[in-house]
């Protein structure tokens, strides 16, 4: 049975298995590109013992569907594969990966790339790191924004902000870069 492009989990995933899944019996893949982001220690200077990811589900996997289809507009790439962790996190555990497959290296590079800095500001994921003085939510960095604008798309205008309900406190939209991830 083939994976889906988009797994939203609480389970660890394995970096080897997911690829060899992507590129199985493909003869067309020339290249292969992959991301694995972590979750850190430290973030703005403060340690950070832990990170929980909340999102609301089928909300946020037709959101990262929408992503990966806009990417396949933009680059020829014959297959996605993102998976993103929910739920309790501590440093040094995996909580994104996202691979992608191509003819050739610059699309799959361009591709990965594009999706992560879309994924960074746009997803709907809402993320509360613990610090030293306490919980607290995390909302996107500048810098990723930047990221995003670089591919013609402004921050806000591609996924939608948190809907109503959205976790206490939490801020709106999609929360970026400024957690350890």
């Amino acid at each position: 049975m083939a994976r889906p492009v988009v797994s939203i989990q609480t389970a660890d995933f394995d970096l080897s298995d997911e690829v060899a899944a992507l590129r199985a019996g493909d003869g067309g893949i020339g290249a292969i590109a992959s991301f694995v982001g972590t979750v850190r220690d430290r973030n703005d200077g403060t340690g950070v013992s832990a990170l929980e990811l909340e999102h609301y589900p089928g909300m946020t996997e037709r959101a990262i569907e929408a992503m990966v289809d806009e990417a396949r507009k933009r680059f020829p790439i014959l297959g996605v594969r993102v998976v993103h962790r929910v739920g309790p996190l501590r440093p040094l555990d995996q909580i994104v990966l996202v691979a992608v497959t191509s003819p050739h290296r610059g699309a799959a590079f361009q591709a990965c790339e594009f999706l992560m800095d879309y994924l960074k500001t746009q997803a709907p994921f809402w993320k509360k790191e613990t610090t030293p003085d306490g919980a607290r939510w995390v909302d996107a960095r500048v810098s990723d924004d930047a990221a995003l604008a670089r591919w013609g798309i402004a921050a806000g205008n591609a996924v939608g902000s948190a809907p109503s309900g959205a976790p206490s406190g939490a801020p709106g939209g999609a929360a970026g870069d400024g957690a350890p991830a």
